[in-house]
């Protein structure tokens, strides 16, 4: 088949993933710390205070995704949102990792909590603005399946790293600052911790950043496959997308029962702190996974290719489970060794694109297939639903790790300074390893009943094509 996109958007749509997610990134990893160690908040009210503010800013993404369906404008029907969204993540990036201690909410319990309540919630609006069309334009930008695959693959390459920029974002900017701690010099040596300056200028350097390549997505790309533009869509019709669609509902029951796959991200920090002995290496624990996560998003085409999208997600997922178990297995009863550690880590990342890809190129067939049944394809209502579950799972499994760091006594460690025992480390390092392992086999079960697939998929890309043919010929006659 015809391939639509030229080298420079997909450049711009990878780089436009690449910011919208370091800053995705760094509050995942860095936001828990910084209110704990820097405004003195518990580290476990914290982890519900993130977990109820994307629950309810989950409400504003079927509102997102209506609007979506409902616009027609010069820009198309996806990049007005990401516009929209750049200053609101900007700001509230920047406010978030502000020290308020001048406004005496340090240590001031209820007010402190509320601040946080309310900016992250407003952050997370910001977010929902750009998650869902920067994921939706996926499945508009080519009418070819395969292309669309190999696009969504290198721009999901491109997310994944952006999501663990932070981790050499954050130590750079922290040696930029005069006053800034010093990154670990000798064996056995802990750095001081990060001061409130380091955070807040590591957030507006990321955030910046990352909303100048985020409108990349807006200035390069094309919004090609035809679409009913100024739709308008009842509350009804946008359950009945989602209700109609068989697959779609296998893939978000899946990414639900995996909601603990991405949460070691959010303990990352927490993880380097014990693990290693310092925050600022927590790029050595990133880097690690992301390798084999890049590599497992450059080989899952051609497994989709020779497998289908089912095989390769059951595939993955068995795999990730047994390694990250072992890994914990390994580390808690037979040696620490570091090295060890390391190489567990890098086989842990070559299941990554089951989460991080997959659902991606699972969700575009998804919209695919419900213009084949029905002629329409609402972009919007699906990938607001992909957007509110991925947000609430990412939640989840933060919610859930900061739970096992805080039981695990790392706050008492850190603030006694003293070193973390054995029991803390292995518990920490369960929860960033073994118990993802578990979600990602439980995540397998809804896709053995998944088809769109094979034979099926190459046959609806087919019919839609010759469908859209036909309607552009009646259009010209």
């Amino acid at each position: 088949m015809k391939k639509y996109m030229n080298l420079k958007e997909i450049l711009g749509y990878s780089l436009g993933l690449f910011g919208f997610q370091a800053i995705v990134g760094l509050l995942n990893s860095y936001q828990a710390e910084f209110y704990g160690s820097v405004m003195g908040a518990s580290l476990a009210v914290v982890g519900i205070i993130i977990l109820v503010a994307k629950v309810v800013s989950a409400i504003f993404d079927p509102i997102v995704g209506n609007k979506i369906e409902g616009t027609n404008g010069k820009l198309g029907k996806f990049k007005p949102f990401i516009l929209v969204s750049i200053p609101i993540l900007l700001i509230f990036t920047a406010l978030i990792f502000f020290d308020i201690e001048a406004l005496h909410f340090e240590n001031a319990g209820n007010k402190l909590y509320i601040y946080i309540f309310v900016t992250f919630l407003i952050w997370c609006l910001g977010m929902t603005l750009a998650d869902v069309p920067t994921q939706g334009i996926a499945a508009v930008l080519t009418p070819n399946p395969t292309e669309r695959t190999n696009v969504v693959s290198i721009a999901n390459t491109a997310k994944q790293i952006g999501f663990s920029a932070c981790a050499v974002i954050v130590p750079v900017v922290c040696l930029l600052i005069p006053e800034g701690s010093k990154v670990l010099v000798k064996q056995g040596e802990t750095d001081s911790p990060m001061i409130a300056g380091e955070y807040f200028w590591s957030a507006l350097a990321t955030a910046a950043a990352g909303c100048i390549l985020m409108a990349l997505i807006v200035l390069w790309n094309k919004e090609r496959v035809p679409y009913t533009a100024g739709e308008k869509n009842t509350f009804k019709d946008m359950v009945g997308a989602i209700k109609g669609n068989k697959p779609l509902i296998l893939v978000i029951v899946s990414y639900f029962l995996g909601f603990g796959r991405q949460m070691a991200m959010g303990i990352q920090v927490q993880a380097a702190n014990a693990l290693i002995g310092s925050q600022n290496l927590v790029i050595i624990l990133g880097i690690t996974t992301a390798i084999g996560s890049m590599i497992s998003m450059a080989i899952t085409p051609m497994l989709i290719k020779k497998l289908g999208e089912k095989i390769t997600y059951l595939a993955l997922s068995i795999y990730g489970f047994a390694i990250s178990v072992l890994a914990y297995i390994v580390f808690a009863f037979v040696t620490q060794n570091q090295i060890v550690m390391y190489i567990f880590l890098f086989l842990i990342g070559l299941q990554f694109s089951a989460v991080t890809l997959m659902p991606m190129i699972m969700t575009a067939d998804c919209v695919d297939y419900y213009e084949y049944e029905t002629g329409m394809r609402k972009e919007g209502p699906v990938y607001a639903l992909l957007s509110l579950t991925i947000k609430v799972c990412l939640a989840l499994g933060t919610a859930l790790g900061l739970i096992f760091v805080s039981r695990s006594g790392y706050s008492q460690a850190l603030a006694a300074g003293a070193s973390f025992s054995d029991s803390t480390k292995n518990m920490i390092f369960f929860a960033y390893t073994a118990m993802p392992g578990i979600l990602a086999l439980l995540s397998a079960i809804p896709i053995l009943k998944y088809d769109l697939y094979g034979k099926k998929k190459a046959d609806i890309s087919a019919a839609l094509q010759e469908r859209r043919s036909k309607a552009s010929a009646d259009k010209s006659n």
